[in-house]
C-alpha cells in the first residue's frame, strides 16, 4: 500500500470519528438530559466525557497531521482555496468543541454531586447545556462544510 492510500485511509477515518462521535455524543447526552432522571444523566456524562476525550481528542490532533502529509503527497499547496477554508472552519469548530469539552466535565460534576445526594440538578445544569446544545450547531456546520470541501475541492478565491 502507498503512502497516498494510507494517508487519505487516516484522514478520512479521522474525519469519520469526529463526525460520528459529535453526532453520538450529542444525540445520548441529548437524550439523558431530556429523560429528567439524575442518575442517567450522570452516567452518560461520565461517558461522554470519556469519549469525547479518548475519541474525539485524538482525530481532532490527528486530522490535520494526516491533512498536510496528504495535500504534501499529493502536490496540493496549502494556500489552495478549498484548503484555506478548510483550515479556517477547522478553528471554528475548535472554537466551539473546546468550550463544549469543559461544559460537558461542569455538567458531569454537577449531575454527580446531585445524583449522589439525591437532590435536583442545579440551576447551573440547564444553562449549561442550552450553551452546549447551541455550540453544536456551528461545530458540525463546519464540519460539514469542511467534509464537502474536501470532497469538492472548490475554488473559492
Amino acid at each position: 500500500m502507498n503512502d497516498y492510500l494510507v494517508l487519505k485511509f487516516l484522514h478520512l477515518i479521522g474525519t469519520a470519528v469526529l463526525l460520528g462521535t459529535g453526532v453520538g455524543i450529542a444525540f445520548f447526552f441529548l437524550l439523558a438530559h431530556r429523560s429528567g432522571k439524575i442518575e442517567v444523566i450522570a452516567a452518560v456524562a461520565r461517558i461522554v466525557v470519556i469519549a469525547d476525550l479518548l475519541f474525539t481528542a485524538t482525530a481532532v490532533v490527528a486530522q490535520p497531521l494526516t491533512g498536510v502529509l496528504l495535500a504534501a503527497e499529493i502536490g496540493f499547496s496549502l494556500r489552495e482555496s478549498w484548503i484555506v477554508r478548510s483550515i479556517l472552519l477547522y478553528l471554528v469548530t475548535g472554537a466551539f468543541w473546546i468550550p463544549v469539552v469543559f461544559m460537558q466535565i461542569r455538567m458531569r460534576g454537577l449531575a454527580e454531586v446531585a445524583a449522589r445526594e439525591e437532590r435536583p440538578l442545579p440551576v447551573e445544569y440547564p444553562r449549561l447545556f442550552r450553551l452546549w446544545f447551541a455550540f453544536g450547531f456551528p461545530a458540525f456546520g463546519a464540519v460539514l462544510a469542511i467534509i464537502w470541501l474536501m470532497i469538492a475541492k472548490p475554488v473559492l478565491f
